[in-house]
């Protein structure tokens, strides 16, 4: 079931398809637009969760839906109207640098929303390995590992050559001129030697999150 909203046609039924309501990507849509699609998942019952938003675009949302919730650092506006799924199981998600964190929180929340325990590793970049070799245990009994990186993308690599978890890769778009806004990174990741690697598309936060979550869905 749809509803039409001349701009949008919110989809109703994606929750009882997929087991997670539909999600608004809010990058070029006006807070008139988000908020008259988070009115109507509202009112059909359902949560309203949308990406990308802006501050600018929050502040102005939250005006007309004060019950509104912005998480600044992964850019995420949420409005919710009923409770969220149980949180079982556990996701990592790691990341290279403090520069990846916003990509790396959105991966964090999504999975989160739809039902995941997640754990949080920050900052365990390849230039120090060691920050990353102290602190396997937190990830060593997670059912997905998200793996967030910028610059040459390594970390994925190295994460996948010592877990038997399937890794989820996200390139992002830091790093100088050559790193190409990501693509060197997503290059790297495409062409992982450890085996398994799974890559989502540069700054994909919350693909990766959505993936690894039905991950963690399955006995």
């Amino acid at each position: 079931m749809t509803e039409d909203l001349h701009f949008a046609k919110p989809d109703y039924d994606r929750q009882h398809r997929r087991g997670m309501p539909e999600v608004i990507y809010g990058a070029g849509k006006t807070p008139a637009q988000i908020a008259a699609i988070m009115r109507a998942l509202n009112a059909a019952g359902q949560n309203a969760f949308a990406t990308r938003v802006t501050p600018e675009q929050a502040s102005a949302v939250r005006v007309e839906l004060p019950g509104a919730v912005y998480h600044d650092m992964s850019r995420i506006l949420t409005c919710d109207v009923v409770p969220l799924p149980e949180r079982t199981g556990k996701v990592a998600v790691l990341c290279a640098g403090t520069s990846d964190l916003p990509v790396a929180e959105e991966a964090a929340i999504t999975a989160e929303r739809l039902g995941s325990n997640v754990e949080r590793v920050f900052d365990v970049g390849v230039a120090g390995l060691h920050r990353l070799l102290s602190r396997m245990e937190r990830f060593a009994d997670a059912r997905a590992i998200v793996v967030v990186a910028g610059m040459e993308g390594a970390l994925p690599s190295v994460v996948g050559g010592l877990t038997d978890k399937p890794v989820i890769a996200v390139p992002t778009s830091i790093g100088y001129g050559a790193s190409f806004q990501g693509l060197a990174a997503l290059l790297g990741m495409l062409n992982s030697c450890a085996s398994g690697v799974t890559v989502v598309n540069i700054d994909n936060g919350f693909g990766a999150g959505v993936a690894a979550a039905l991950i963690n869905r399955q006995k």
